[in-house]
Protein backbone atom coordinates (compact mmCIF):
# COMPACT_ATOMS: atom_id res chain seq x y z
CA UNK A 1 0.00 0.00 0.00
CA UNK A 2 2.41 2.57 -1.44
CA UNK A 3 1.99 5.76 -1.63
CA UNK A 4 3.71 9.07 -1.79
CA UNK A 5 3.61 11.28 1.08
CA UNK A 6 1.58 14.08 0.83
CA UNK A 7 3.83 16.18 3.92
CA UNK A 8 6.70 14.45 5.55
CA UNK A 9 4.83 15.13 8.79
CA UNK A 10 1.39 14.29 7.84
CA UNK A 11 0.78 11.16 10.31
CA UNK A 12 -1.78 9.74 7.57
CA UNK A 13 -1.48 8.79 4.48
CA UNK A 14 -4.22 8.74 1.81
CA UNK A 15 -3.85 6.55 -1.80
CA UNK A 16 -6.84 5.70 -3.95
CA UNK A 17 -6.60 2.79 -6.23
CA UNK A 18 -9.85 2.68 -8.60
CA UNK A 19 -12.55 2.03 -6.44
CA UNK A 20 -10.98 1.62 -2.88
CA UNK A 21 -9.49 4.01 -1.18
CA UNK A 22 -6.60 3.31 1.23
CA UNK A 23 -6.04 5.36 4.69
CA UNK A 24 -2.61 4.38 6.34
CA UNK A 25 -1.80 5.50 9.62
CA UNK A 26 1.86 6.74 9.07
CA UNK A 27 3.89 6.61 12.65
CA UNK A 28 5.51 3.74 12.47
CA UNK A 29 8.11 4.75 14.73
CA UNK A 30 5.86 5.14 17.22
CA UNK A 31 4.24 2.00 16.29
CA UNK A 32 1.05 4.24 14.81
CA UNK A 33 -0.05 5.22 18.84
CA UNK A 34 -2.83 8.24 17.91
CA UNK A 35 -1.91 11.35 19.04
CA UNK A 36 -4.54 14.09 18.17
CA UNK A 37 -3.29 14.81 15.14
CA UNK A 38 -3.25 11.67 13.78
CA UNK A 39 -7.32 11.27 14.84
CA UNK A 40 -8.05 14.48 12.91
CA UNK A 41 -6.01 13.70 9.83
CA UNK A 42 -8.12 10.35 9.97
CA UNK A 43 -11.20 11.90 10.21
CA UNK A 44 -10.06 14.17 7.12
CA UNK A 45 -9.53 11.00 5.38
CA UNK A 46 -12.59 9.70 6.15
CA UNK A 47 -14.26 12.19 4.60
CA UNK A 48 -12.05 12.50 1.61
CA UNK A 49 -13.52 8.57 0.64
CA UNK A 50 -17.12 9.46 1.75
CA UNK A 51 -17.31 12.78 -0.78
CA UNK A 52 -15.49 10.78 -3.50
CA UNK A 53 -18.07 9.10 -5.81
CA UNK A 54 -15.44 7.22 -7.22
CA UNK A 55 -14.87 5.08 -4.28
CA UNK A 56 -17.05 2.38 -3.43
CA UNK A 57 -14.52 0.90 -0.03
CA UNK A 58 -12.29 2.03 2.40
CA UNK A 59 -9.08 0.13 3.69
CA UNK A 60 -7.40 1.27 6.93
CA UNK A 61 -4.11 0.55 7.57
CA UNK A 62 -0.79 1.14 9.21
CA UNK A 63 2.70 1.51 8.01
CA UNK A 64 5.04 -0.55 9.12
CA UNK A 65 4.98 -3.50 11.26
CA UNK A 66 2.32 -2.64 13.49
CA UNK A 67 -1.35 -1.37 12.60
CA UNK A 68 -1.83 0.69 16.11
CA UNK A 69 -0.75 0.61 20.12
CA UNK A 70 -2.92 2.78 20.76
CA UNK A 71 -3.71 6.26 22.14
CA UNK A 72 -0.13 8.35 22.50
CA UNK A 73 0.76 8.29 25.96
CA UNK A 74 4.19 9.55 26.06
CA UNK A 75 5.90 9.86 22.39
CA UNK A 76 7.55 13.04 21.76
CA UNK A 77 4.40 14.27 19.61
CA UNK A 78 2.06 13.32 22.30
CA UNK A 79 -0.76 16.16 22.11
CA UNK A 80 -3.31 15.59 24.22
CA UNK A 81 -2.79 19.42 25.79
CA UNK A 82 -3.50 21.48 22.38
CA UNK A 83 -6.68 22.71 21.23
CA UNK A 84 -7.95 21.32 17.68
CA UNK A 85 -11.30 22.11 15.67
CA UNK A 86 -13.84 20.13 17.19
CA UNK A 87 -15.21 18.08 14.46
CA UNK A 88 -17.55 15.13 15.72
CA UNK A 89 -19.46 16.95 18.76
CA UNK A 90 -20.68 19.76 20.45
CA UNK A 91 -18.45 19.46 23.43
CA UNK A 92 -16.81 22.55 24.76
CA UNK A 93 -12.59 22.81 23.97
CA UNK A 94 -10.52 21.11 26.30
CA UNK A 95 -7.50 22.39 26.66
CA UNK A 96 -8.68 25.08 29.10
CA UNK A 97 -10.13 23.14 31.31
CA UNK A 98 -8.76 21.20 34.33
CA UNK A 99 -10.00 17.64 35.59
CA UNK A 100 -13.04 15.71 34.73
CA UNK A 101 -14.24 18.66 32.63
CA UNK A 102 -11.39 18.53 30.40
CA UNK A 103 -10.62 14.90 29.39
CA UNK A 104 -14.57 14.42 29.11
CA UNK A 105 -14.31 17.00 26.56
CA UNK A 106 -11.59 15.38 24.87
CA UNK A 107 -12.45 12.37 25.22
CA UNK A 108 -16.12 12.54 24.08
CA UNK A 109 -14.87 14.34 21.33
CA UNK A 110 -11.54 12.40 19.54
CA UNK A 111 -12.48 8.67 20.53
CA UNK A 112 -15.87 8.14 21.03
CA UNK A 113 -17.23 10.91 19.05
CA UNK A 114 -14.78 10.24 16.25
CA UNK A 115 -15.39 6.50 16.27
CA UNK A 116 -18.81 7.02 16.25
CA UNK A 117 -19.00 8.75 13.17
CA UNK A 118 -16.17 6.71 11.24
CA UNK A 119 -18.81 3.70 12.02
CA UNK A 120 -21.56 5.83 10.12
CA UNK A 121 -19.30 6.30 6.84
CA UNK A 122 -21.75 4.86 4.53
CA UNK A 123 -19.36 2.66 3.03
CA UNK A 124 -17.56 -0.62 3.67
CA UNK A 125 -14.16 -0.33 5.75
CA UNK A 126 -11.95 -2.78 6.02
CA UNK A 127 -9.21 -3.19 8.49
CA UNK A 128 -6.28 -4.54 7.24
CA UNK A 129 -4.39 -5.38 10.55
CA UNK A 130 -0.50 -6.73 11.01
CA UNK A 131 1.29 -6.76 14.67
CA UNK A 132 -0.18 -5.02 17.35
CA UNK A 133 -3.54 -3.68 17.42
CA UNK A 134 -3.59 -2.85 21.23
CA UNK A 135 -6.11 -0.43 23.14
CA UNK A 136 -7.09 2.54 20.73
CA UNK A 137 -5.68 0.33 17.86
CA UNK A 138 -8.97 -1.68 18.69
CA UNK A 139 -11.15 1.20 18.53
CA UNK A 140 -10.10 1.99 15.17
CA UNK A 141 -10.36 -1.83 13.60
CA UNK A 142 -13.68 -1.76 15.16
CA UNK A 143 -15.08 0.50 13.62
CA UNK A 144 -14.70 -1.19 10.14
CA UNK A 145 -16.79 -3.44 9.18
CA UNK A 146 -14.41 -6.18 7.63
CA UNK A 147 -10.87 -7.05 9.87
CA UNK A 148 -8.84 -9.02 7.82
CA UNK A 149 -6.01 -10.04 9.79
CA UNK A 150 -2.12 -11.05 9.20
CA UNK A 151 -0.75 -14.27 10.87
CA UNK A 152 1.88 -12.24 13.12
CA UNK A 153 -1.26 -9.85 14.49
CA UNK A 154 -1.95 -9.90 18.00
CA UNK A 155 -5.26 -8.13 19.77
CA UNK A 156 -4.85 -6.65 23.38
CA UNK A 157 -6.98 -4.01 25.37
CA UNK A 158 -4.56 -4.05 28.80
CA UNK A 159 -6.08 -1.01 30.61
CA UNK A 160 -7.99 -2.42 33.18
CA UNK A 161 -3.96 -2.94 34.79
CA UNK A 162 -4.79 1.38 35.10
CA UNK A 163 -8.00 0.19 36.87
CA UNK A 164 -9.92 1.26 33.80
CA UNK A 165 -12.90 -1.21 32.12
CA UNK A 166 -11.55 -1.25 28.87
CA UNK A 167 -10.65 1.43 26.10
CA UNK A 168 -13.59 4.37 25.34
CA UNK A 169 -15.31 2.38 22.31
CA UNK A 170 -16.70 -0.13 24.34
CA UNK A 171 -17.42 -2.58 21.90
CA UNK A 172 -16.25 -5.78 23.80
CA UNK A 173 -19.10 -7.40 24.20
CA UNK A 174 -20.38 -7.07 20.65
CA UNK A 175 -17.26 -8.38 18.86
CA UNK A 176 -16.61 -11.13 20.93
CA UNK A 177 -19.04 -13.54 23.36
CA UNK A 178 -19.18 -11.63 26.57
CA UNK A 179 -17.35 -14.56 28.44
CA UNK A 180 -14.47 -14.28 25.92
CA UNK A 181 -14.85 -10.02 26.60
CA UNK A 182 -13.91 -10.67 30.16
CA UNK A 183 -11.43 -13.14 30.44
CA UNK A 184 -9.82 -10.44 27.04
CA UNK A 185 -10.35 -7.82 30.13
CA UNK A 186 -9.79 -9.32 32.82
CA UNK A 187 -6.16 -10.48 32.41
CA UNK A 188 -4.74 -8.24 29.52
CA UNK A 189 -3.36 -10.97 27.64
CA UNK A 190 -2.88 -10.79 23.57
CA UNK A 191 -5.15 -12.42 22.05
CA UNK A 192 -3.20 -13.68 18.76
CA UNK A 193 -5.07 -13.40 14.73
CA UNK A 194 -6.01 -17.10 14.73
CA UNK A 195 -7.82 -17.07 18.21
CA UNK A 196 -9.56 -14.17 17.30
CA UNK A 197 -11.01 -15.62 14.28
CA UNK A 198 -12.46 -18.38 16.35
CA UNK A 199 -14.48 -15.89 18.11
CA UNK A 200 -15.51 -13.94 15.35
CA UNK A 201 -13.71 -10.92 15.69
CA UNK A 202 -11.86 -10.98 12.46
CA UNK A 203 -13.31 -12.14 9.03
CA UNK A 204 -9.67 -13.31 7.73
CA UNK A 205 -6.22 -14.50 9.09
CA UNK A 206 -3.68 -14.28 5.75
CA UNK A 207 0.07 -14.96 5.51
CA UNK A 208 1.54 -12.06 6.97
CA UNK A 209 3.42 -11.31 3.73
CA UNK A 210 0.07 -11.35 1.48
CA UNK A 211 -2.28 -8.82 3.65
CA UNK A 212 -2.03 -5.70 1.53
CA UNK A 213 -2.80 -8.37 -1.41
CA UNK A 214 -5.43 -9.96 0.14
CA UNK A 215 -7.08 -6.94 1.75
CA UNK A 216 -6.86 -5.09 -1.50
CA UNK A 217 -8.85 -8.39 -3.24
CA UNK A 218 -11.52 -8.51 -1.06
CA UNK A 219 -11.85 -5.03 -1.48
CA UNK A 220 -12.11 -4.93 -5.38
CA UNK A 221 -14.37 -7.98 -4.76
CA UNK A 222 -16.84 -5.78 -2.68
CA UNK A 223 -16.62 -2.91 -4.85
CA UNK A 224 -18.21 -4.76 -7.39
CA UNK A 225 -21.62 -4.49 -5.65
CA UNK A 226 -23.75 -1.05 -5.97
CA UNK A 227 -22.77 1.74 -3.84
CA UNK A 228 -26.68 1.66 -2.51
CA UNK A 229 -26.94 -1.05 -1.79
CA UNK A 230 -23.64 -1.72 0.57
CA UNK A 231 -24.67 1.59 1.96
CA UNK A 232 -28.23 0.28 3.04
CA UNK A 233 -26.89 -3.05 3.96
CA UNK A 234 -24.12 -1.27 6.36
CA UNK A 235 -26.72 0.66 8.01
CA UNK A 236 -29.31 -2.66 8.12
CA UNK A 237 -26.60 -4.34 10.04
CA UNK A 238 -24.91 -1.83 12.50
CA UNK A 239 -29.28 -1.08 13.38
CA UNK A 240 -29.08 -4.24 14.44
CA UNK A 241 -26.51 -3.72 16.82
CA UNK A 242 -27.75 -0.42 17.47
CA UNK A 243 -30.74 -2.03 19.33
CA UNK A 244 -28.89 -4.89 20.79
CA UNK A 245 -27.89 -2.41 22.74
CA UNK A 246 -24.62 -1.29 21.57
CA UNK A 247 -24.69 2.83 21.44
CA UNK A 248 -26.45 2.90 24.93
CA UNK A 249 -23.84 0.08 26.37
CA UNK A 250 -21.07 2.24 25.09
CA UNK A 251 -22.68 5.17 26.79
CA UNK A 252 -23.36 3.37 29.89
CA UNK A 253 -19.68 2.20 30.14
CA UNK A 254 -18.15 5.80 28.85
CA UNK A 255 -19.38 7.19 32.23
CA UNK A 256 -17.43 4.34 34.03
CA UNK A 257 -14.46 4.42 32.07
CA UNK A 258 -14.55 8.59 33.72
CA UNK A 259 -15.13 7.42 36.64
CA UNK A 260 -12.13 5.54 36.92
CA UNK A 261 -9.49 8.26 35.69
CA UNK A 262 -11.60 10.32 38.62
CA UNK A 263 -10.53 7.42 40.71
CA UNK A 264 -7.39 7.22 39.56
CA UNK A 265 -6.42 11.08 40.03
CA UNK A 266 -7.89 10.99 43.55
CA UNK A 267 -5.96 8.24 45.04
CA UNK A 268 -2.87 7.58 41.93
CA UNK A 269 -0.13 9.77 40.54
CA UNK A 270 -2.46 10.31 37.61
CA UNK A 271 -5.28 9.73 35.94
CA UNK A 272 -3.84 6.87 34.32
CA UNK A 273 -2.73 5.39 37.44
CA UNK A 274 0.78 6.57 36.80
CA UNK A 275 1.23 3.87 34.24
CA UNK A 276 3.56 5.11 31.43
CA UNK A 277 4.77 3.79 28.25
CA UNK A 278 7.48 2.00 30.10
CA UNK A 279 5.36 0.50 32.84
CA UNK A 280 3.24 -0.99 30.29
CA UNK A 281 5.34 -3.09 28.60
CA UNK A 282 7.14 -3.90 31.54
CA UNK A 283 3.11 -5.34 32.94
CA UNK A 284 3.64 -7.29 29.00
CA UNK A 285 1.13 -4.93 27.49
Amino acid sequence: MSAARTASKDPVRYERLGPVAVVTMDRPDYRNAQNSAMTYALDRAFYRAADDDEVKVVVLAGAGRHFSAGHDIGTPGRDAHLPFDRRAGLWWDHSDKQGAESRFARESEVYLGMCRRWRELPKPMIASVQGACVAGGLMLAWVCDLIVAAEDAFFADPVVRMGIPGVEYFAHPWVMPPRVAKEFLYTGDRMDARRAYEVGMVNRVVPTGELTEKTLELAHRIAEMPRMGLALTKRAVNQAEDLQGLHTGMDSVFGLHHLAHAHNAETAPDALAGMDIRKMKAAGA
